[in-house]
């Protein structure tokens, strides 16, 4: 007894492979962006509190924020930022070079503030002489936990990029010439993320069609 298929030509679309949401274009650019700037955000709060030692000084409490006691992690932190909007239109190639960019900014980052943590003393001395015009004054530096943020939005963003540089070979950058290439040999038009919807609506262009 033989036992009858149905015809059901709707079933490869319900079966269509699902793309983890930790591997899509759009999650991985909103997760290095978002540690981009959550790592520039820290800069601008008190990174070291400094007590300066009593002495012929009028100034006996500072706090230093992040962008003057590392000054380099708000540099990198706009690196990186840049490197992850790029990545959003970038081709392939392209699109292993901005990964490689936003890796290392953020080991930078991860460097700098770890010097100023174990060191917050001479993290803090240029502003304390600048403050009591005395170089060499003697001062008790503490950090806040800001530093320690800014480690871990760096560490987020060091393994966001490890995931563009390596599930990005998948992603299309859909662009106009994109489709007419598909349309000349007949392929089936691959689905888009939301940063492509947005792609195609900047460019008159409707998604849904």
């Amino acid at each position: 007894m033989s036992t009858l298929i149905p015809n059901t030509p709707d079933a490869p679309h319900t079966m269509a492979k699902t793309v983890p949401f930790w591997q899509r274009k759009s999650t991985l650019i909103l997760l290095s962006v978002l540690a981009a700037l959550a790592v520039f955000g820290t800069t601008t709060q008190t990174w070291i509190h400094v007590s300066i030692a009593q002495g012929e000084v009028g100034q006996n409490e500072l706090n230093i924020p992040g962008s003057k006691a590392a000054v380099a992690v708000s540099a990198l932190a706009l690196v990186a930022l840049a490197g992850a909007l790029a990545t959003s239109i970038a081709g392939k190639i392209a699109r292993v070079v901005t990964a490689l960019i936003m890796f290392l900014s953020a080991a930078g980052i991860v460097a700098v503030v770890l010097g100023v943590l174990t060191n917050p003393v001479a993290a803090a001395m240029s502003e304390v002489g600048a403050a009591t015009g005395i170089e060499g004054q003697g001062s008790n530096a503490t950090t806040t936990g800001f530093p320690v943020l800014a480690v871990v939005a760096a560490l987020v963003l060091a393994v966001v990029s490890l995931l563009v540089l390596f599930f990005g070979r998948s992603w299309n950058v859909r662009t106009k010439y994109d489709a007419a290439k598909e349309a000349q040999v007949g392929g089936p038009a691959e689905p888009v993320d939301e940063i492509d919807r947005w792609d195609q609506l900047s460019r008159g262009e409707d998604p849904t069609a």
